[in-house]
C-alpha cells in the first residue's frame, strides 16, 4: 500500500498524463480542423449575409430617413404655401367686404339723396297744386265776395281773372313785407 500511496503522492492531479493529453490534443484538432472546414464556411457566409441584410437595412432606412425628411420639407413648403394663400384670401375677402360696404353706403347715399329730391320735387308739386286751388278758391271767393259788395256778376272770366291777380299779388306783397 505504501507504493500505491507514493505513486498517489508523486501524482499532480492538476497536470494530466502526457498519453491522455497527446491524445486530447489529436482530438482537439481533429475536431477543430472539422469545424474549421465545414462549419467555419457556413458561421461566414451567414455573418456576411446578416451584415449585408444589415448594412442594407441601414442604407434603407437612411434612405428613407432621407425621403420622409424630403416629404417632410414639401410639407412644410406647402403648408407655408398653404397658409401663405390663406392669408392671401383673407385679406382679398376683407378688401372686398370693405369694397362692398362702401358701395353699398354710396348706393344707399345716392338712394337717399333720390329720395329727398323726389321728395322736395313732390313738396314743390304740391305746394305748387296747392297754391293754385288756393289760388282758384281765393279767386272765386273773391269774385262772389266783390259781386255781392259791387251789386252786380262778375262772371267775365277776363274781368274776373285780372282781379284775382291783382289781389293775389296784393296779399303776397303784403307777406313778403311783414317778414
Amino acid at each position: 500500500m505504501n507504493l500505491l500511496v507514493l505513486a498517489a503522492e508523486t501524482e499532480n492531479p492538476l497536470v494530466p498524463p502526457i498519453p491522455e493529453l497527446v491524445i486530447g490534443l489529436i482530438a482537439f484538432v481533429i475536431v477543430f480542423g472539422f469545424l474549421a472546414k465545414k462549419l467555419l464556411p457556413n458561421i461566414n457566409k451567414v455573418l456576411d449575409e446578416r451584415r449585408e441584410q444589415i448594412e442594407g437595412g441601414i442604407e434603407k432606412a437612411e434612405a428613407a430617413q432621407t425621403e420622409a425628411q424630403s416629404v417632410l420639407e414639401q410639407y412644410k413648403a406647402q403648408l407655408a404655401e398653404a397658409r401663405h394663400e390663406a392669408a392671401r384670401l383673407r385679406q382679398e375677402a376683407l378688401e372686398q367686404g370693405t369694397a362692398l360696404k362702401e358701395e353699398l353706403r354710396a348706393e344707399g347715399q345716392r338712394q337717399r339723396e333720390e329720395i329727398i329730391a323726389a321728395g322736395h320735387a313732390q313738396i314743390a308739386a304740391d305746394r305748387k297744386a296747392a297754391s293754385q286751388a288756393l289760388r282758384q278758391d281765393v279767386g272765386k271767393l273773391a269774385t262772389d265776395l266783390a259781386g255781392k259788395l259791387v251789386g252786380e256778376s262778375l262772371e267775365d272770366a277776363a274781368r274776373q281773372s285780372r282781379t284775382i291777380d291783382r289781389f293775389l299779388s296784393e296779399l303776397e306783397e303784403k307777406a313778403e313785407a311783414a317778414r
